[in-house]
């Protein structure tokens, strides 16, 4: 299934993936159908395919987080990635090197792929600006969280069918909700 959708000519048109605002309704299909192969695929033995192998992504967390970056290491693991954590704590970071300069230090290192979660919101608008890397939002300041979107969008729809004039209720802090903001 995986080859069927990596087959789709003009299927996926976006370099990195920092707001869902302006997906296609085929292209929210597409990580749909992506996502029904990686079901499949995890209710395996042997959890692993080549999708990413040679391909080095870098989980860059300005902000603390268990789930999200958890997450993406084991995806990217499942899809045959080499996996670098960089915590803003634990790196040049905490002695104050600029976003930039840190995209540039972990391209150099040979980064083609960055999931970063920073506590300003736009930041990784600014990385995919000055970054030759593929740069995937886990969540930005109050901004947005499209991930997390995708998730429970994919979760409604598991549930209910199809996403059609289905309306839904958000509960909460919505103003400073990255989540919402995505939903």
């Amino acid at each position: 299934m995986l080859d069927e959708i990596a087959a789709k000519p003009n299927a996926w048109n976006h370099r990195h993936l920092l707001d869902v605002d302006d997906f296609s309704p085929e292209e929210f299909q597409l990580v749909f159908e992506t996502a029904d192969a990686m079901r499949e695929i995890l209710a395996r033995p042997i959890k692993k395919v080549p999708a990413l192998r040679g391909q080095t992504v870098v989980n860059l967390f300005y902000e603390n987080s268990t789930r999200t970056r958890a997450s993406f290491e084991i995806a990217a693991k499942n899809l045959s990635a080499d996996v670098l954590n960089v915590t803003s704590t634990a790196s040049s970071i905490a002695k104050g090197e600029s976003l930039i300069d840190t995209l540039k230090t972990l391209e150099a290192l040979g980064a083609n792929i960055i999931v970063m979660r920073h506590n300003l919101s736009g930041a990784p608008h600014v990385a995919a600006k000055y970054s030759k890397a593929n740069i995937i939002n886990a969540g930005d300041g109050w901004h947005a969280h499209p991930t997390q979107a995708l998730l429970d969008l994919y979760t409604i729809r598991k549930h209910k069918g199809n996403l059609n004039g289905l309306k839904a209720t958000i509960i909460g802090d919505v103003r400073h909700s990255r989540v919402a903001h995505s939903n």
